[in-house]
């Protein structure tokens, strides 16, 4: 069969769409929690099954989009809610010491903080919804760790109520992308790169053609 007979690959959906959306209502959920709103434990099934699997999925789609930057983001996110769950699920079985609950979660929100700060950095390069996202979400892990680490029921619900924050601003940047994708043009504004390549930088990564 000639190449120009092959059947045409279809395009792939965006998936940051769901990845976004995964990660904003399983963050809206708990954060509503941690500052003082709803109850505990609301969270679990979105954290195993919509912050956790689906967003991990859409991370796997982001590979097959040749996103490197969303696949990390969402793929890693996706395993950060099914990791939290599962530990909620050992604490109720009885297999965490009581007395370790809150250095455990201060160390497991301190290592993701780390992550999220080069990631954070990276997303200058992308625009500006999606380094609020990350820089919201910086502000709600370093909270909640060390509310965590010193015990300070304050603190955590400080970092309860910026989380909500965080979640509104992942739902708007999850809207954009569904509501653009329908329209030739842009709906909804997600704002240029903070973190803009110069034309010198541009120029200097051009691939070299010959003629």
């Amino acid at each position: 069969m000639a190449v120009r007979d092959m059947p045409a690959v279809p395009a792939i959906a965006n998936p940051a769409a769901l990845g976004l959306g995964g990660f904003a209502l399983t963050t809206f959920v708990l954060s509503t929690h941690n500052a003082g709103w709803a109850p505990d434990l609301t969270w679990v099934g979105l954290a195993f099954f919509y912050g956790g699997l689906a967003q991990f999925a859409a991370g796997m789609w982001e590979f097959k989009t040749g996103n490197t930057f969303g696949a990390t983001a969402f793929s890693t996110y996706g395993g950060f809610w099914m990791s939290l769950a599962t530990f909620v699920v050992l604490l109720l079985a009885g297999k965490v010491p009581a007395g370790d609950v809150e250095s455990d979660l201060g160390w497991f929100l301190l290592a993701f903080a780390i992550f999220n700060t080069y990631m954070m950095l990276w997303s200058l390069r992308l625009n500006l919804a999606t380094f609020l996202v990350f820089l919201t979400l910086e502000a709600t892990e370093i909270l909640l760790f060390i509310g965590f680490f010193s015990k300070s029921t304050g603190i955590v619900q400080l970092g309860g109520y910026v989380g909500v924050v965080t979640a509104l601003v992942a739902w708007y940047a999850s809207a954009a992308v569904v509501a653009n994708s329908m329209r030739a043009r842009p709906i909804l504004p997600v704002g240029k790169p903070i973190w803009a390549e110069s034309a010198s930088m541009a120029a200097e990564s051009r691939p070299v053609t010959a003629g």
